[in-house]
């Protein structure tokens, strides 16, 4: 058995290229062979997406891989996949996302008791000075981190 909000897929890339705005949980219909296939943590979403169309919200491009045991009922490993959420939850990412260059990224797949959820994040792709400087921020908050050890260290 799983532990409690196990994660299943995570999306490194989206918090080093995106500012994170806000998180939403939202749950993913699924079929049999692609939750079978997540246990086996068979999938990918570094490249997926979501879109708002008709009030619903769709997973785009995110990749779970067929399940290896299943004969005739297998699932397409790219389908779009609809996202579970209420309505006024859909109204308000639909106001978050209104702005120009923002984007709902899935963060991470994960398993939240038996269901698999998805952590959906509103954000604004950041340019390549924006990522240097959140190298560079986090390079500093290192240095005092490690000066700050020393000192207690060598009291």
């Amino acid at each position: 058995m799983k532990a409690k909000n196990a994660i299943i897929l995570k999306n490194s890339k989206a918090r080093r290229d995106y500012e994170i705005l806000s998180k939403y949980e939202a749950g993913i219909a699924l079929k049999g062979t692609e939750v079978k296939s997540l246990r086996d943590g068979k999938g990918q979403i570094s490249e997926a997406y979501a879109k708002i169309e008709n009030g619903e919200i769709f997973l785009l491009n995110a990749r779970i891989d067929e399940y290896a045991n299943s004969l005739y009922f297998n699932h397409d490993p790219k389908a779009p996949r609809k996202l579970l959420l209420k309505k006024n939850e859909i109204r308000k990412i639909e106001s978050d996302a209104e702005g120009r260059g923002i984007s709902l990224i899935p963060l991470s797949l994960y398993w939240k008791e038996q269901k698999v959820k998805v952590e959906l994040g509103v954000c604004r792709g950041k340019v390549e000075y924006d990522k240097r400087r959140t190298i560079q921020d986090r390079e500093t908050e290192r240095g005092l981190k490690r000066v700050m050890m020393a000192r207690v260290k060598g009291r």
